[in-house]
Protein backbone atom coordinates (compact mmCIF):
# COMPACT_ATOMS: atom_id res chain seq x y z
CA UNK A 1 0.00 0.00 0.00
CA UNK A 2 1.55 3.44 -1.04
CA UNK A 3 2.13 6.07 1.72
CA UNK A 4 -0.16 8.93 1.23
CA UNK A 5 1.11 12.17 0.03
CA UNK A 6 0.35 13.85 3.35
CA UNK A 7 1.17 12.93 7.25
CA UNK A 8 -0.50 15.33 9.69
CA UNK A 9 1.60 13.35 12.45
CA UNK A 10 3.97 15.01 14.46
CA UNK A 11 6.99 13.45 16.05
CA UNK A 12 6.97 13.77 19.96
CA UNK A 13 8.87 10.59 21.37
CA UNK A 14 12.27 11.14 21.31
CA UNK A 15 14.57 9.35 19.24
CA UNK A 16 17.27 6.75 19.96
CA UNK A 17 18.05 6.28 16.23
CA UNK A 18 19.55 7.75 13.19
CA UNK A 19 20.48 6.80 9.99
CA UNK A 20 23.29 8.89 8.08
CA UNK A 21 23.92 8.10 4.32
CA UNK A 22 26.93 9.68 2.71
CA UNK A 23 30.71 8.67 2.09
CA UNK A 24 33.27 10.19 3.15
CA UNK A 25 34.82 11.83 6.83
CA UNK A 26 31.99 14.31 7.01
CA UNK A 27 29.37 12.05 6.73
CA UNK A 28 31.84 9.29 9.43
CA UNK A 29 31.87 11.93 11.85
CA UNK A 30 28.52 12.46 11.98
CA UNK A 31 27.79 9.01 12.51
CA UNK A 32 30.72 9.19 15.30
CA UNK A 33 28.42 12.25 16.63
CA UNK A 34 25.81 10.64 17.17
CA UNK A 35 27.15 7.21 18.17
CA UNK A 36 29.31 9.52 21.08
CA UNK A 37 25.60 10.76 22.26
CA UNK A 38 24.08 6.58 22.54
CA UNK A 39 22.09 6.67 19.52
CA UNK A 40 22.48 3.78 17.64
CA UNK A 41 23.34 4.37 13.99
CA UNK A 42 22.88 2.72 10.56
CA UNK A 43 25.46 4.20 8.76
CA UNK A 44 24.79 3.90 4.13
CA UNK A 45 28.01 4.34 2.51
CA UNK A 46 30.02 3.25 -0.46
CA UNK A 47 32.66 2.42 1.70
CA UNK A 48 32.04 0.84 4.42
CA UNK A 49 35.99 -0.41 5.25
CA UNK A 50 36.59 3.15 5.12
CA UNK A 51 34.08 4.60 7.39
CA UNK A 52 34.57 1.82 10.14
CA UNK A 53 38.24 2.43 10.00
CA UNK A 54 37.52 6.04 10.72
CA UNK A 55 34.93 5.58 13.39
CA UNK A 56 37.39 3.07 15.56
CA UNK A 57 40.41 6.03 14.98
CA UNK A 58 38.20 8.60 16.25
CA UNK A 59 35.98 6.99 19.05
CA UNK A 60 37.31 3.50 20.21
CA UNK A 61 35.18 3.76 23.08
CA UNK A 62 31.99 3.57 21.62
CA UNK A 63 29.30 0.70 21.50
CA UNK A 64 30.23 -0.82 18.78
CA UNK A 65 26.75 -2.79 19.06
CA UNK A 66 25.28 0.27 18.23
CA UNK A 67 26.48 0.72 14.41
CA UNK A 68 25.38 -0.74 11.79
CA UNK A 69 27.11 -0.57 8.28
CA UNK A 70 25.10 -0.97 4.97
CA UNK A 71 27.27 -0.17 1.47
CA UNK A 72 24.28 1.26 -0.29
CA UNK A 73 22.06 4.18 0.22
CA UNK A 74 18.82 2.39 0.09
CA UNK A 75 18.79 0.62 3.81
CA UNK A 76 18.24 3.58 6.27
CA UNK A 77 16.32 1.33 8.64
CA UNK A 78 13.37 1.75 10.40
CA UNK A 79 14.37 5.33 12.30
CA UNK A 80 12.58 8.75 11.77
CA UNK A 81 15.60 10.87 11.43
CA UNK A 82 17.24 10.34 8.03
CA UNK A 83 20.74 12.88 7.66
CA UNK A 84 21.92 12.76 4.05
CA UNK A 85 25.31 14.20 3.21
CA UNK A 86 25.82 14.93 -0.99
CA UNK A 87 27.61 16.70 -3.09
CA UNK A 88 26.49 20.05 -4.09
CA UNK A 89 23.54 19.54 -6.54
CA UNK A 90 20.33 20.29 -6.70
CA UNK A 91 19.10 17.30 -9.04
CA UNK A 92 21.63 14.81 -6.78
CA UNK A 93 19.61 15.94 -3.79
CA UNK A 94 16.40 15.87 -5.10
CA UNK A 95 16.89 12.33 -6.63
CA UNK A 96 18.30 11.12 -3.29
CA UNK A 97 15.30 12.88 -1.16
CA UNK A 98 12.77 10.86 -4.15
CA UNK A 99 14.56 7.69 -3.79
CA UNK A 100 13.87 8.26 0.29
CA UNK A 101 10.72 8.76 0.21
CA UNK A 102 9.92 6.10 -1.23
CA UNK A 103 11.39 3.79 1.26
CA UNK A 104 10.71 5.09 4.57
CA UNK A 105 8.03 6.12 6.78
CA UNK A 106 6.33 9.72 5.86
CA UNK A 107 6.61 10.58 9.39
CA UNK A 108 10.09 10.92 9.37
CA UNK A 109 11.90 13.45 8.88
CA UNK A 110 14.87 13.94 5.73
CA UNK A 111 17.84 16.04 6.80
CA UNK A 112 20.36 16.75 4.04
CA UNK A 113 22.99 19.48 3.86
CA UNK A 114 22.48 22.02 1.31
CA UNK A 115 25.19 25.12 1.12
CA UNK A 116 24.02 26.90 -1.72
CA UNK A 117 20.33 25.52 -2.66
CA UNK A 118 17.53 26.81 -1.04
CA UNK A 119 15.06 23.97 1.01
CA UNK A 120 12.49 25.40 -1.19
CA UNK A 121 14.05 23.84 -4.23
CA UNK A 122 15.07 20.67 -2.22
CA UNK A 123 11.17 20.49 -1.18
CA UNK A 124 9.37 21.63 -4.45
CA UNK A 125 9.17 17.88 -5.95
CA UNK A 126 9.48 15.91 -2.72
CA UNK A 127 5.91 13.92 -1.61
CA UNK A 128 6.24 15.02 2.09
CA UNK A 129 7.82 18.90 1.89
CA UNK A 130 7.27 19.20 5.73
CA UNK A 131 9.44 16.59 6.87
CA UNK A 132 12.29 17.64 4.42
CA UNK A 133 15.05 20.27 6.70
CA UNK A 134 18.39 21.21 5.77
CA UNK A 135 21.33 20.44 8.44
CA UNK A 136 24.51 21.94 7.79
CA UNK A 137 27.81 20.47 9.66
CA UNK A 138 31.52 21.09 9.69
CA UNK A 139 33.71 17.76 10.08
CA UNK A 140 35.08 16.85 12.27
CA UNK A 141 30.90 16.75 13.55
CA UNK A 142 32.34 15.46 16.62
CA UNK A 143 34.49 17.85 18.07
CA UNK A 144 32.78 20.95 16.98
CA UNK A 145 29.43 22.99 18.22
CA UNK A 146 28.13 23.66 14.93
CA UNK A 147 25.22 22.70 13.10
CA UNK A 148 23.19 25.08 11.10
CA UNK A 149 19.43 24.03 10.56
CA UNK A 150 17.37 25.30 7.83
CA UNK A 151 13.80 25.84 7.49
CA UNK A 152 11.08 27.79 6.51
CA UNK A 153 6.87 27.66 6.68
CA UNK A 154 6.59 24.54 4.74
CA UNK A 155 8.36 22.42 7.65
CA UNK A 156 6.31 21.12 10.33
CA UNK A 157 6.64 22.85 13.76
CA UNK A 158 7.16 19.12 15.47
CA UNK A 159 10.04 18.84 13.46
CA UNK A 160 11.32 21.90 13.81
CA UNK A 161 11.24 20.93 17.80
CA UNK A 162 12.38 17.52 17.25
CA UNK A 163 16.10 18.70 15.64
CA UNK A 164 16.42 21.91 17.98
CA UNK A 165 15.81 19.16 21.03
CA UNK A 166 18.74 16.53 19.07
CA UNK A 167 20.91 19.11 18.77
CA UNK A 168 21.04 19.76 22.89
CA UNK A 169 21.40 15.82 23.06
CA UNK A 170 24.44 15.81 20.57
CA UNK A 171 25.98 18.79 22.50
CA UNK A 172 25.69 21.73 19.30
CA UNK A 173 25.62 25.02 19.64
CA UNK A 174 22.96 25.65 16.50
CA UNK A 175 21.06 28.46 15.06
CA UNK A 176 18.31 28.13 12.66
CA UNK A 177 17.72 30.20 9.46
CA UNK A 178 15.03 30.55 6.85
CA UNK A 179 15.24 28.68 3.80
CA UNK A 180 19.00 29.44 2.84
CA UNK A 181 22.22 29.25 5.08
CA UNK A 182 24.23 31.69 5.86
CA UNK A 183 27.52 30.07 6.59
CA UNK A 184 29.21 29.78 3.32
CA UNK A 185 27.77 32.76 2.32
CA UNK A 186 30.03 34.35 5.55
CA UNK A 187 33.40 31.99 4.55
CA UNK A 188 32.33 32.83 0.34
CA UNK A 189 32.76 36.53 1.22
CA UNK A 190 35.84 36.96 3.13
CA UNK A 191 37.43 33.56 0.46
CA UNK A 192 36.32 36.42 -2.41
CA UNK A 193 38.59 39.24 -0.79
CA UNK A 194 41.09 36.67 -0.33
CA UNK A 195 41.13 35.60 -4.02
CA UNK A 196 41.33 39.22 -4.90
CA UNK A 197 44.40 40.35 -2.52
CA UNK A 198 46.34 37.24 -4.36
CA UNK A 199 44.98 37.97 -7.59
CA UNK A 200 45.71 41.64 -7.93
CA UNK A 201 49.57 40.63 -6.01
CA UNK A 202 48.22 42.24 -2.52
CA UNK A 203 49.14 39.25 -0.41
CA UNK A 204 50.30 35.71 -1.23
CA UNK A 205 48.06 32.65 -0.19
CA UNK A 206 50.84 32.33 2.85
CA UNK A 207 50.11 35.86 3.83
CA UNK A 208 46.42 35.29 3.73
CA UNK A 209 46.02 32.22 6.45
CA UNK A 210 48.50 34.02 8.55
CA UNK A 211 46.25 37.16 8.62
CA UNK A 212 43.18 34.95 9.09
CA UNK A 213 45.21 32.75 11.59
CA UNK A 214 46.97 35.19 13.79
CA UNK A 215 43.47 37.90 14.39
CA UNK A 216 40.30 36.30 13.11
CA UNK A 217 41.46 32.89 14.35
CA UNK A 218 42.02 34.23 18.01
CA UNK A 219 38.43 36.06 18.49
CA UNK A 220 35.91 33.99 16.38
CA UNK A 221 36.26 30.92 18.34
CA UNK A 222 35.26 33.29 21.45
CA UNK A 223 32.59 36.14 20.02
CA UNK A 224 31.84 35.74 16.53
CA UNK A 225 32.13 38.85 14.28
CA UNK A 226 29.26 41.48 15.81
CA UNK A 227 30.40 41.13 19.32
CA UNK A 228 33.76 41.62 18.68
CA UNK A 229 33.35 44.60 17.04
CA UNK A 230 31.25 45.25 20.32
CA UNK A 231 34.45 44.57 22.40
CA UNK A 232 36.74 46.43 20.15
CA UNK A 233 34.17 48.90 19.43
CA UNK A 234 31.39 49.04 16.87
CA UNK A 235 32.46 52.87 16.05
CA UNK A 236 36.03 52.27 15.04
CA UNK A 237 34.64 49.45 12.87
CA UNK A 238 31.92 51.55 11.53
CA UNK A 239 34.59 54.36 10.45
CA UNK A 240 36.88 51.29 8.58
CA UNK A 241 34.21 49.81 7.02
CA UNK A 242 33.19 53.19 5.61
CA UNK A 243 36.50 53.49 4.06
CA UNK A 244 37.09 50.32 2.94
CA UNK A 245 33.35 48.64 2.05
CA UNK A 246 33.85 50.58 -1.45
CA UNK A 247 36.96 48.81 -2.20
CA UNK A 248 36.03 45.28 -1.36
CA UNK A 249 36.13 42.95 -4.51
CA UNK A 250 32.64 42.27 -6.16
CA UNK A 251 33.74 39.83 -8.54
CA UNK A 252 30.97 37.50 -9.75
CA UNK A 253 33.54 34.85 -11.95
CA UNK A 254 36.20 32.56 -9.29
CA UNK A 255 40.29 34.18 -10.58
CA UNK A 256 42.08 32.66 -13.18
CA UNK A 257 44.69 31.22 -10.77
CA UNK A 258 41.91 29.47 -8.79
CA UNK A 259 40.31 28.16 -11.79
CA UNK A 260 43.36 26.45 -13.34
CA UNK A 261 43.65 24.66 -9.83
CA UNK A 262 40.46 23.25 -10.47
CA UNK A 263 40.69 22.66 -14.37
CA UNK A 264 43.59 20.42 -13.09
CA UNK A 265 41.82 18.20 -10.93
CA UNK A 266 42.94 20.03 -7.69
CA UNK A 267 40.99 18.89 -5.01
CA UNK A 268 43.13 19.96 -2.28
CA UNK A 269 44.34 17.27 0.52
CA UNK A 270 41.98 14.38 -1.49
CA UNK A 271 44.74 14.42 -4.26
CA UNK A 272 47.77 16.32 -2.71
CA UNK A 273 46.66 19.51 -5.08
CA UNK A 274 45.18 22.50 -3.76
CA UNK A 275 46.31 26.02 -2.91
CA UNK A 276 49.46 23.80 -1.26
CA UNK A 277 51.08 21.17 -2.45
CA UNK A 278 51.30 18.18 -0.29
CA UNK A 279 52.58 14.50 0.17
CA UNK A 280 50.68 12.07 1.01
CA UNK A 281 52.62 11.77 4.92
CA UNK A 282 51.75 15.47 4.88
CA UNK A 283 48.63 14.96 4.27
CA UNK A 284 48.22 12.33 7.08
CA UNK A 285 50.17 14.56 9.30
CA UNK A 286 47.58 17.40 8.57
CA UNK A 287 44.52 15.10 9.32
CA UNK A 288 45.96 14.08 12.62
CA UNK A 289 47.21 17.56 13.94
CA UNK A 290 43.65 18.84 12.82
CA UNK A 291 41.89 16.34 15.14
CA UNK A 292 44.21 16.76 17.89
CA UNK A 293 43.37 20.67 17.41
CA UNK A 294 39.54 20.30 16.91
CA UNK A 295 39.43 18.45 20.55
CA UNK A 296 41.14 20.57 22.05
CA UNK A 297 39.23 24.37 21.00
CA UNK A 298 36.15 22.37 21.27
CA UNK A 299 37.01 22.12 24.73
CA UNK A 300 38.09 25.74 25.12
CA UNK A 301 34.70 26.81 23.14
CA UNK A 302 32.87 24.53 25.48
CA UNK A 303 34.50 26.35 28.39
CA UNK A 304 33.28 29.26 27.35
CA UNK A 305 29.48 29.03 25.93
CA UNK A 306 28.31 31.65 23.55
CA UNK A 307 26.87 34.11 26.11
CA UNK A 308 29.46 33.66 28.91
CA UNK A 309 28.97 36.31 30.99
CA UNK A 310 24.69 35.49 31.79
CA UNK A 311 25.20 31.54 31.89
CA UNK A 312 28.18 32.72 34.33
CA UNK A 313 25.71 34.65 36.44
CA UNK A 314 22.87 32.03 36.41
Amino acid sequence: MPFPSYSTEEPTAPLSSVAVIGTGDLAYSIATCFLLASYAVTLCTENPNEAGTYIRNHAPEINREKLIVNNAFQNPGNTKLIIAVTDEGLLIKQELIASLEKMVDPSATIAINTESIRLDQLQENAAHPSRIIGLNWTEPAHTTLFLEIITNEQVSPGVKTQINKIAETIHKDAYTVENSGVRSRLMSAMIREAFYLVEKGYASVEDIDRACRNDAGYYLPFAGNCRYMDLMGTYAYGMVMKDLNPDLSTARELPFFFTKILETGGEGMKNGKGLYDYTPEEVKNWKEVFNEFSQQIGGIMKKYPFNYPQTDLV
